[in-house]
């Protein structure tokens, strides 16, 4: 970024400050915090590609059920550095299209818990290409990916529960 001021121009140069965050086990008591997350109004129009009715409890817990039993998904709590819940990073997919997801709390946009938590789940798996999909408006969460190395390598649309129409999406690739 450029800075301009009467009589001189320079080059302004950013430190990127992650959050500290650590991976655990998803826990039973960290149901209710994803729950309240995932029905964030603003969070679940950013996600776009939610469940039917995110607000179903009891969708929401078979989900939770089923995919934490299911050996091929790699789920796990993203947590703070004062022990609280931030949100969570999952891998899932059969081996040759794996995916990659996150949710993070909105109190908790803007401080790099995003990337932290995704590139702590990128450490610990060796899998390559992995990919991930986003709703195109959904500027901070390309860039989370961006930064962990992730390239956009089309755009597709697709059908937005949350907004109740199809939309643009990108979906990017991590190769290495």
């Amino acid at each position: 970024m450029l800075i301009e001021r009467p009589g001189a121009i320079f080059q302004a140069h950013y430190l990127e400050v992650l959050m500290d965050v650590t991976l655990r086990e998803v826990q039973d008591g960290d149901l209710g915090i994803f729950f309240a997350q995932m029905n964030d109004p603003e969070g679940v129009r950013m996600a776009a590609f939610t469940a039917d009715d995110p607000s179903d409890r009891a969708s929401f817990d078979a989900h939770w059920a089923r995919v934490r039993h299911d050996p091929g998904v790699i789920m796990r709590t993203a947590v703070g550095e004062n022990g609280e819940v931030v949100g969570h990073v999952a891998v899932f997919g059969p081996p040759e299209e794996r995916e990659t997801t996150y949710w993070i709390g909105r109190e908790y946009w803007g401080c790099g818990a995003a990337t932290a938590a995704l590139r702590e789940l990128l450490g610990v798996l060796p899998e390559r290409p992995l990919y991930a999909r986003a709703a195109a408006d959904n500027a901070g969460s390309i860039r989370v990916l961006e930064k962990c190395g992730f390239v956009v390598t089309r755009n597709e649309r697709g059908f937005a529960n949350a907004r109740g129409e199809e939309i643009d999406e990108v979906v990017l690739a991590l190769s290495d």
